[in-house]
C-alpha cells in the first residue's frame, strides 16, 4: 500500500475556553519546599496546585450548562472497580464491561450505547484515546494505560458545541490532565478478594532551574469472580519531564501499557435459569486477549504580547489481539464460533492553537492533524486461539486534517456569545485481501457552533447552545463492495456522519459551596451505521433523535464534607421507524449520588450510589434489560506519612447485569438454528479490597 503523507486530526479536547475554566477553578491549596539540589541554583520553592473541581464556580467562564471539571481531590476519594470508571465522575456517564478487564469498557451517555467510544471523544493531555478503523469497534477507547494517581483533573463537555473538538464528539468529550509535578511521592499496595493485587510507585524530582521529572510504575493482577480465572495482568509506565524557558512552558511525556487476560464473555440467560451454568461461568474458556500501547508526546505553551500559542506533537504504537465468542456454536457446530480481531498500527499527529484577547473577548484559531498507519486490521475464525480461516484482512491508511476558529465576545455585563466553526477533511486508503473491497475515499465536513450566555445575575447564568458535530465511519466500510462473511454485494457507507445538537441550560450557586446546573438538550444523527468488527461488515441503523434533561449538583457542606447528586433522563428513538423505534441499550434514566468525608489527617470515607434504569434490547421494546443499583464504600485513615483504607464494592451484593443483549446463539445439543435469548455479563459480586500507602 502507498501511504499518503497526509496526517490527521488528534481528537483533542483543546484548551480553548476550558483553559479559562482551569484558571477559575484552580486553588493553590499548599506550597511545598523542595529539598535543595546540591548545586547553588538548586534551592527552589515550588507551588503545588490542586484543582478543586466540581465545587469551582464556573459562572462567568463556562459557555454551556453541561461543561465542567473534576479535580484530583474528588478522584482520590472515590472507590473504583475498573479503570474506565474514571469517566463516571462525569454526571450521567455509566461505565460497564461485557468481557475481560483488558478490553475497553462499555460507555453510556445521553441515550447512547457508545459501545467502546464511538460518539464520545477522549484524550489524555492531547493524546487521542479513540481508535478509528479499529479491529473491534469504531472509536475504541481503552483507558487501561491511565494511572489514576497521576490524574490532576478531568475536563468534560457534552454535545457537539466546542469548535476545538472534532471526530467522535456527538455525545461529548473529555480530557484527562495529568500532573506535571505530583503533590507527593507515593508507594501503594492493594490486595483484595478474587486474587486482586496492585502495586504503584510514583514521584516527582526537581532539578536546577525548577525543571521537574515525574515517573510512575503500576502492576495489577486480577482473577475476578469468574469460574475461569481472568488472570488479568496490567503493567503501566509513565515518565514526564517538564520545564520552563523564558515565556514558554514545555513537557515531554512517555507512556507505556501492556495487558493480558482471559475473558468471560456474556452468557445466555437460558443456561443460567436452567441451572446448566453458573452466572459467573463461561461457554468458551479460551476467550481473552493481549493489548499494548506506547506513546511519546511533546507539548509547548508560549505566552507573549500577541497571545498564547500551544503545540502538541505525538506518536503512538498500538497492538491488540482479541479472542471472542458470542454465539458459541451457531455458525460452526464442530469448532465453535470463536474469532480473533487483530490490530497493528502507528498513530502520528499534532495540534496547535493560538489565542489572543481583544477589548471585548478572546479569539482562538487552531489546526489538528492525525494519520493512522494500520499495518494489519484483521478478522479471523479461530478455535481455542488457533487460526482456522481469514474472514478479512486489510491494510489501511487513514488521514485527516481539521482547522477551527472560535470567538468569545462579551457584548455587555450580562451578554456573552461564542461563535465557532471547524472544517475537517479525511482521506481513506484501504488495501484489502479482496481487491474488490480495496479503494480510496475522501470526504470533508464543516460544523458550525454558537453559544449565547445571559448573566450572571445573583450567581446565575443561562446558556443556549447550538452546533453540529460528526463521527467518522470505519474506513473499510467506505470502500466495501462485497460482504466478506457472506460473499453478497454490499453498499459502501458515507465516510462522515453529521450530528446536530441543541441545549438550553442554567448554572447557579443557590448557597455557598453548592453548585447546581440544569440542561435540557436534543441531538439528532443522520445515521448510526457502524462497522461491526465481529462480522467484518457494516450494520445498518437509521437516523435517530435523542432528547433529555440533566440536573447536576455538588455541595461542599463543610471543608471536610461534600455531597453530590446527579440525574439524567433521556428519550432515544429512531426517526421514521413506526412503532419499532426503540434504540437497543439506550438507558432512559441514570442517578448517581455520593457523600465524601475528607480530612488532612485522621478518618476519611466515601459512599457512592449508581442507578440506571431498565432499557430496551429490541426495537419494539418487548425485551428489556433489568435496572441496576450499585453501592460502593471506601473507609480509611491517614497520618502524615501512612494511609490505610478498605473498599467494599457492590456493598449490597446485588446480582446486577453489567450489560445485556438479545440475539441468537447455540449451545451444544441445541437445535441447529439456535435460540434467540438475552445474553448478559454479570456485575461483580460484593468485593473487599485493602490498600496501604506511604507518601514521601
Amino acid at each position: 500500500m502507498h501511504f499518503s503523507i497526509f496526517t490527521s486530526v488528534s481528537h483533542a479536547w483543546r484548551r480553548g475556553v476550558l483553559v479559562t475554566f482551569i484558571a477559575c477553578g484552580a486553588e493553590a491549596v499548599r506550597a511545598k519546599t523542595v529539598s535543595p539540589d546540591p548545586s547553588p541554583a538548586g534551592a527552589t520553592l515550588l507551588e503545588r496546585f490542586v484543582v478543586e473541581g466540581r465545587e469551582a464556580d464556573l459562572v462567568g467562564a463556562a459557555t454551556a450548562a453541561s461543561q465542567g471539571l473534576v479535580g484530583a481531590r474528588e478522584l482520590e476519594a472515590r472507590p473504583w472497580l475498573r479503570r474506565g470508571e474514571l469517566l463516571e465522575v462525569i454526571p450521567g456517564v455509566v461505565i460497564t464491561q461485557h468481557s475481560g478487564g483488558g478490553k475497553a469498557n462499555q460507555y453510556f451517555l445521553r441515550g447512547f450505547n457508545l459501545d467502546h467510544g464511538t460518539d464520545f471523544a477522549v484524550t489524555v493531555d492531547g493524546l487521542p484515546v479513540n481508535m478509528r478503523t479499529h479491529a473491534h469497534g469504531q472509536g475504541y477507547s481503552d483507558l487501561n494505560f491511565v494511572i489514576p494517581e497521576l490524574v490532576r483533573q478531568v475536563e468534560y463537555g457534552k454535545g457537539p458545541f466546542d469548535a476545538a473538538v472534532g471526530d467522535f464528539s456527538a455525545a461529548g468529550a473529555a480530557e484527562f490532565r495529568l500532573f506535571d509535578v505530583l503533590p507527593r511521592g507515593i508507594a501503594s499496595a492493594t490486595i483484595g478478594e478474587n486474587g486482586f493485587a496492585r502495586l504503584v510507585v510514583a514521584d516527582s524530582t526537581v532539578q536546577a532551574g525548577g525543571a521537574t521529572t515525574t515517573y510512575a510504575v503500576e502492576a495489577t493482577h486480577d482473577d475476578g469472580p469468574w469460574e475461569i480465572d481472568e488472570n488479568f495482568n496490567r503493567f503501566n509506565g509513565f515518565l514526564r519531564h517538564h520545564w520552563r524557558a523564558g515565556a514558554g512552558e514545555f513537557r515531554v511525556t512517555g507512556m507505556a501499557y501492556r495487558g493480558t487476560w482471559t475473558a468471560t464473555d456474556q452468557i445466555p440467560l437460558r443456561a443460567v435459569e436452567a441451572g446448566a451454568m453458573d452466572r459467573f461461568g463461561t461457554v468458551d474458556p479460551t476467550a481473552g486477549g493481549t493489548s499494548e500501547r506506547a506513546g511519546m508526546s511533546f507539548d509547548a505553551k508560549i505566552a507573549g504580547a500577541g497571545g498564547t500559542t500551544q503545540l502538541n506533537v505525538y506518536a503512538l504504537r498500538y497492538r491488540l489481539d482479541l479472542y471472542s465468542n458470542f454465539t458459541y456454536f451457531l455458525d460452526d457446530p464442530d469448532e465453535g464460533d470463536q474469532f480473533n480481531q487483530r490490530d497493528r498500527r502507528w498513530v502520528l499527529g499534532a495540534s496547535s492553537s493560538h489565542g489572543w484577547t481583544g477589548t471585548r473577548g478572546t479569539t482562538t484559531v487552531g489546526a489538528q492533524v492525525r494519520a493512522d498507519f494500520i499495518d494489519e486490521v484483521g478478522l479471523y475464525r479461530t478455535a481455542a486461539r488457533r487460526r482456522l480461516a481469514t474472514v478479512r484482512e486489510d491494510e489501511v491508511s487513514e488521514a485527516s486534517a481539521g482547522v477551527f476558529l472560535k470567538n468569545e465576545t462579551r457584548w455587555s455585563p450580562w451578554l456573552r456569545t461564542e461563535a465557532g466553526v471547524r472544517v475537517d477533511g479525511y482521506r481513506f486508503d484501504v488495501e484489502s485481501d479482496r481487491s474488490v473491497n480495496s479503494g480510496e475515499r475522501t470526504a470533508e465536513i464543516a460544523t458550525p457552533k454558537v453559544a449565547v450566555v445571559l448573566g450572571p445575575w445573583a450567581g446565575t447564568e443561562v446558556y443556549a447552545n447550538f452546533g453540529d458535530g460528526f463521527h467518522s465511519n470505519d474506513a473499510r466500510g467506505t470502500t466495501v463492495r462485497v460482504d466478506p462473511a457472506t460473499g453478497e454485494a454490499a453498499e459502501a457507507v458515507d465516510p462522515l456522519v453529521r450530528s446536530r445538537g441543541a441545549e438550553i441550560g442554567v448554572r447557579t450557586t443557590p448557597a455557598k459551596g453548592w453548585v447546581s446546573s440544569l440542561a435540557v438538550w436534543a441531538l439528532t444523527l443522520d445515521s448510526e451505521l457502524v462497522f461491526v468488527g465481529d462480522a467484518g461488515g457494516t450494520e445498518e441503523a437509521g437516523a435517530t433523535r435523542r432528547v433529555g434533561l440533566e440536573w447536576a449538583n455538588f455541595y461542599r457542606v463543610t471543608p471536610w464534607l461534600a455531597l453530590d447528586a446527579d440525574l439524567a433522563v433521556t428519550r432515544a428513538r429512531y426517526r421514521d421507524a413506526g412503532e419499532e423505534d426503540r434504540i437497543a441499550n439506550s438507558i432512559p434514566r441514570v442517578v448517581t449520588a455520593g457523600a465524601t468525608v475528607q480530612t488532612k489527617s485522621g478518618w476519611f470515607a466515601s459512599v457512592r450510589l449508581r442507578y440506571f434504569s431498565a432499557q430496551p434490547l429490541v426495537e419494539d421494546g418487548s425485551v428489556r434489560a433489568p435496572s441496576s443499583v450499585t453501592t460502593n464504600l471506601r473507609l480509611g485513615w491517614r497520618g502524615k506519612v501512612w494511609e490505610a483504607s478498605a473498599e467494599v464494592l457492590n456493598v449490597l451484593g446485588r446480582d446486577n447485569y453489567d450489560i445485556a443483549y438479545f440475539y441468537e446463539s447455540r449451545l451444544p445439543g441445541e437445535a441447529a438454528e439456535g435460540l434467540a435469548d438475552v445474553h448478559f455479563h454479570p456485575a461483580e459480586p460484593r468485593t473487599l479490597r485493602v490498600t496501604v500507602s506511604r507518601s514521601f
